[in-house]
């Protein structure tokens, strides 16, 4: 395949001719690639509608896919995010001109018939559930591996029995039909499995591909916010989408706390619905002095690598990115013990504070306990070495070459 320019999106011109085949050269994960100029690319199917960690993720294993020289075609039902703009010009762009997953399944059909991929990655459930439908439409043998990283069931918690009951009985009926499912925790794999009701040796778990080769040149680009200029208070540091999931009430509750006690800021970077409820949150608490939403940021390293402390909050997750990015540069951290992630990535407090979600005393006193004795920067970054760009890249090639081989075998 040829390489693109990055302003060529078009489709490149079917060809049907070749088998979708992969076969893997080297037997150690660390240095497995599948290049072959006469080889059809691999597939990895996603819909981009925003600007969260999964969209930063997704760009940096493509990266890590064009670094080890494998070919890739992104196949996108919505193609809606600034990550994109990090896309690498080798990889050519399939837009399927959908408003919906679902709604793309007979276009990602028509792509598995006429382009023959070799594999095909699907993000994220419903890309998953959508590739199996489409797959079958397509009467191809196309392997499918699926990404998957949300506890699901701490998700639908507060939904009812029939909800929960029509959301998984689709995973019950789909996900037999793949040949691998690639989790990015324990915790996750784990939920996965029985929602699924799967062996839990089907999925394997795969760490986030967080560290970048530019992840510390980032770093130590300046940083315009006041706040973070040498001689200002402590800062804590928060980041995600302005949602329920993340509990930045929580957080700003306990900041309150620890305010009372020390001077220190509070920023949280990140955008979404609930904006309107944070801020009033911050003005009923009398805290619009010292805490900011600055909004999503392109680039957050700068402001990540001059923290004090970064903490997490979420309700829920499945791997959380920025802890691993905060850590990785050094920066202590503290994080709710929510399913999953944190605790694998903190090795159950070894690396920072475990609170209980939704603990506002627990999450105040951590703070402040990580402020005045944090962790050494080199112990720190030692904790998240799995998470570098490269080592997680080359194994899901690993696994895509393994789940394709048997399917051709």
């Amino acid at each position: 395949m040829r390489g693109r320019s990055a302003d060529d999106n078009r489709q490149t011109p079917v060809d049907g001719g070749f088998r979708s085949r992969i076969i893997p050269l080297t037997t150690s994960p660390r240095s497995v690639f599948f290049m072959s100029t006469t080889q059809p690319p691999i597939a990895v199917f996603a819909s981009f509608s925003g600007s969260g960690g999964v969209e930063r993720m997704l760009i940096n294993l493509l990266r890590g896919f064009v670094d080890l020289g494998q070919p890739v075609e992104l196949v996108l039902v919505r193609a809606e995010s600034p990550h994109l703009t990090r896309l690498p010009a080798q990889i050519n762009q399939v837009r399927l001109e959908a408003n919906h997953t679902f709604a793309a399944i007979p276009a990602l059909a028509r792509y598995l018939r006429e382009r023959r991929p070799a594999a095909l990655l699907a993000i994220k459930d419903r890309a998953g559930r959508a590739a199996v439908l489409a797959r079958a439409l397509a009467s191809t043998e196309t392997p499918i591996l699926l990404r998957l990283g949300t506890n699901l069931s701490t998700a639908m918690a507060e939904r009812t029995p029939p909800e929960r009951w029509l959301r998984y009985a689709p995973i019950r009926l789909l996900y037999p039909r793949i040949e691998r499912i690639l989790a990015v925790s324990d915790g996750v794999a784990d939920d996965t499995a029985r929602i699924a009701r799967i062996p839990r040796a089907r999925i394997e778990v795969i760490r986030n591909p967080v560290i970048t080769p530019e992840l510390n040149a980032q770093a130590a680009e300046p940083c315009a916010h006041p706040w973070l200029a040498p001689g200002q208070p402590p800062v804590i540091l928060g980041a995600g989408r302005l949602q329920r999931q993340k509990d930045f009430p929580t957080l700003i509750r306990a900041f309150a706390r620890l305010r009372a006690t020390r001077d220190c800021r509070l920023l949280i970077l990140g955008e979404g619905s609930g904006r309107a409820k944070l801020m009033a949150l911050i003005a009923e608490l009398g805290l619009s002095d010292s805490v900011d939403l600055p909004g999503f940021q392109a680039n957050p390293y700068p402001f990540l690598a001059r923290a004090g402390v970064f903490v997490l909050s979420s309700a829920w997750e499945g791997s959380p990115n920025v802890l691993t990015e905060a850590l990785a540069l050094g920066v202590p951290a503290v994080a709710t013990d929510c399913p999953s992630g944190p605790s694998e990535i903190l090795d159950g407090g070894r690396y920072g504070p475990l609170v209980p979600v939704g603990d506002v005393a627990g999450l105040a006193e951590a703070m402040r306990a990580t402020l005045e004795h944090p962790l050494p920067s080199a112990v720190l970054r030692s904790a998240v070495v799995e998470y570098e760009q490269s080592r997680s890249a080359a194994r899901y090639l690993w696994a895509i070459g393994n789940a394709a081989s048997r399917v051709f075998a």
